[in-house]
This record gives structure tokens, sequence and C-alpha cells, in this order.
């Protein structure tokens, strides 16, 4: 997947989106009910009601990018309509778009101890 840097603000549409909308209506829930302009540079996710399909909306400077993606199996992880808008990290929107649940990153590397 070509993506946006890794400094890129990540906003999440709580709640379920109409996964037939594409990138006119999907800015149109980025300015309306998330109150971010589509254009910012900013990356917009948006999950389907089956809850295993993801469309991830973002300007590229030239113009709308938009990467829609069905898993196989299983569900993305996603927080409920009362959070309202829930705002990622790159690495967050990463394991989201793995399918990996991004809310408890499991470490596996033992700390690091002092010598």
């Amino acid at each position: 997947m070509i993506a946006p840097g890794s400094g890129v603000r990540v906003y999440l549409a709580c709640g379920t989106t109409d996964m037939r909308k594409g990138i006119s209506g999907l800015c149109g829930v980025a300015q309306e009910v998330l109150r971010q302009s589509p254009s910012s540079g900013a990356v917009f996710a948006f999950r389907g009601r089956r809850g295993d399909r993801l469309k991830l909306l973002f300007w590229d400077g030239q113009g709308f990018c938009l990467y829609y993606k069905v898993l196989e199996r299983g569900r993305f992880v996603w927080p409920s309509p009362a959070d309202g808008v829930v705002r990622l990290t790159a690495a967050q929107l990463s394991m989201l778009w793995e399918g990996i649940d991004w809310r408890r990153p499991a470490w596996t590397s033992a700390p690091m101890r002092a010598v």
C-alpha cells in the first residue's frame, strides 16, 4: 500500500459507515461528522456495518486516495458510536489495516536491564 507519512493524523469515524459511499460521500462525512477538512492531509477511516470492511480516505496533495479492504476472516476492532471520533497514531493505523487489535498491542521483546 502506498501510505501517508509516519506523522500523519488519523481519525476514525466511530460507529458504522455506509460502504457504498465513494470519495465524495466520505468527504462529506469527514466534514460534517468528524468536523475535519478532507483535504488536510489526515487519514480518515470508516468501517462497514458487518465489521469486515474498512475504507481509508486521504488527500496526497494531488488528489484523494481511497483504500478499501475486506477481511477474509475476523473483524476490524472499532470503537463504539458513543466515542464519536477517535484519533490514532500512524503505528495504530498500520495495525488496524492488518486486522490487529490496535488498542492492546502485545510487546514481544523483554524490557532492557541496567548493566
